[in-house]
């Protein structure tokens, strides 16, 4: 069959159209009740019961994996990175209290190689599906030139809902005495990559291929685990301590021990903690509190890396905070460890001036 002149260019509409053709079938878990119409229309519908809701509010978040691409490209594997980005952003949203409702992806290529796309695809599915979230459309753009051959970005919009009297306002309700829990994450997740690359590829000449035994795995398979979601456990978490309630028939959350969450990613506990903490409120943050993985003292030791800056960089094995009342912390950390959720009380607020200290 003769090529048209677009496809010569580079941008092959029917190889588009004939991978596009097979997202039902692969988006078939990843969809909820109130999506209206097909993928591939010019707008994703999605009809909200607002039957469930008296004051919906909602969240929405964008986000994109950032620099653990290159090391997908340097693997050939691609079905790991969708579930990093749709639970990057499940985890944006969770810390308001959000339930997520639908996703939106971002594709933009050089040139569209099927498996590559398929991998993206299964990935961004299995992610929705276990977040409850439906998968209602995207964009995959070819440009030949602009990207590198091999290469491509990938980037999503998540949105949700919450009650108005039930969003989580860290800088209201954080008081000093209030007790932090860190929530184990499962490696690097999505943040500090263009560090981690630099100290592993160019200055330790390591291979994705390598075996560490410090690491136990691969150089490629550890920068790889997913970033993990916590949506799930944080929405069981707030339903079992502080439920909706509804007060003059107005939904209301129950006064509760989750006071704030905080998601540690770019900028680690040094940027993100501070978001939802009061002007007059510090977090004190205890080194030795919970088991960093090995990754992380690999790279500060092999990379000669302040510890400061590990702690404005990385995660450090902890991808989520709670701030909770002290006297609560303990059934908030049982609960979260029944989930099969490793936790720990790592930290306290005490009167500040709106910052994070490691000590």
């Amino acid at each position: 069959m003769k090529r048209s002149a677009y496809a010569r260019a580079g941008v092959d509409i029917d190889l588009g159209n004939r991978l596009k053709a097979g997202l039902p079938r692969w988006l078939a878990r990843a969809q909820r009740p109130e999506v209206l119409g097909k993928i591939g229309g010019f707008g994703g519908l999605f009809a909200l019961d607002l039957r469930k809701y008296r004051r919906p509010v909602l969240v929405s978040s964008i986000d994109g994996v950032g620099t653990k691409l290159k090391v997908a490209f340097a693997m050939d594997r691609h079905d790991t990175v969708g579930q990093d980005l749709v639970n990057h952003c499940v985890n944006d949203i969770a810390v308001l209290g959000a339930e997520p409702l639908f996703f939106l992806d971002y594709i933009g290529t050089s040139r569209l190689e099927p498996r590559v796309f398929e991998q993206l695809v299964r990935g961004l599915a299995q992610a929705c599906a276990e977040n409850h979230c439906a998968l209602i459309g995207g964009e995959t753009a070819q440009m030949p030139g602009f990207y590198a051959p091999g290469e491509y970005d990938l980037c999503g919009t998540i949105v949700g809902v919450v009650e108005r009297d039930a969003i989580l306002d860290g800088p209201r309700q954080v008081r000093a005495g209030d007790a932090v829990i860190g929530l184990a994450s499962s490696g690097l997740h999505t943040n500090g990559y263009s560090l981690a690359r630099r100290i592993l590829f160019d200055q330790l000449k390591l291979k994705p291929s390598t075996r560490v035994p410090e690491l136990g795995t691969t150089i490629g398979e550890e920068l790889l685990k997913v970033h993990r979601s916590y949506g799930p456990v944080l929405r069981a978490l707030l339903q079992r301590f502080q439920p909706l309630s509804r007060t003059n028939g107005q939904p209301r959350r129950s006064p509760g021990p989750v006071h704030a969450l905080a998601h540690i990613t770019g900028g680690g506990f040094l940027d993100n903690i501070p978001r939802v903490l009061p002007p007059r409120c510090d977090v004190v943050i205890r080194k030795g509190s919970w088991e960093i993985p090995p990754i992380f003292t690999y790279l500060q030791t092999r990379g000669r890396i302040e510890e400061t800056e590990m702690f404005h960089v990385f995660n450090m094995g902890i991808g989520m905070v709670a701030i909770v009342e002290a006297g609560q912390a303990d059934a908030v950390l049982r609960f979260l460890r029944r989930r099969r959720h490793p936790a720990w009380i790592i930290g306290e607020v005490v009167r500040g001036r709106g910052q994070t200290r490691i000590v």
